[in-house]
């Protein structure tokens, strides 16, 4: 008959090979650096995107304003071809009159200040059927300039 040898396995207290039966502290603390690293990342990414959506809303209200007085312009054709809704850059809210164009212009520029901050300031520029309404605010929170202008230019 055939004899069967079984081998024995000695453990050598001295082989780490022969000890190690899991992950070590230092790969655990290493794995997890890593993972904080990333997470951090990401909560940057988060933040960045937050500026910039917070930038494009406000850029979205600009226009939002500059068409609003551009409407209450061609609601009164004959006084803006006439230039009487015309102003230069002011950031003072006027005082509203009694005639609907000191109304229009209050109303706008109070509007603009409270959707783009109180440091928003407007004008608008008719020449005959031309006319262009402009608007800046400051845009350095959202990682923008001090003085962000906007415009548009319309035929009335």
């Amino acid at each position: 008959m055939s004899q069967h040898r079984f081998k024995r396995r000695v453990r050598v207290p001295g082989n780490p090979a022969a000890r190690q039966r899991g992950a070590s502290l230092i790969e655990v603390l290493i794995a997890v650096l890593v993972l904080a690293i990333g997470l951090l990342g990401i909560a940057a990414m988060q933040a960045a995107a937050l500026r910039a959506s917070q930038s494009a809303y406000v850029r979205s209200q600009g226009v939002v304003n500059t068409y609003s007085i551009i409407e209450a312009m061609r609601a009164n054709r004959g006084a803006a071809r006439a230039g009487s809704y015309n102003m230069d850059w002011t950031c003072a809210v006027p005082a509203a009159g009694t005639d609907i164009i000191s109304v229009d212009q209050n109303f706008w520029l109070d509007t603009v200040q409270e959707n783009l901050g109180d440091d928003a300031c407007g004008r608008v520029a008719c020449v005959g059927t031309f006319c262009t309404v402009e608007v800046r605010w400051n845009d350095e929170r959202a990682g923008g300039i001090a003085a962000l202008p906007f415009s548009t230019s319309v035929a009335l």
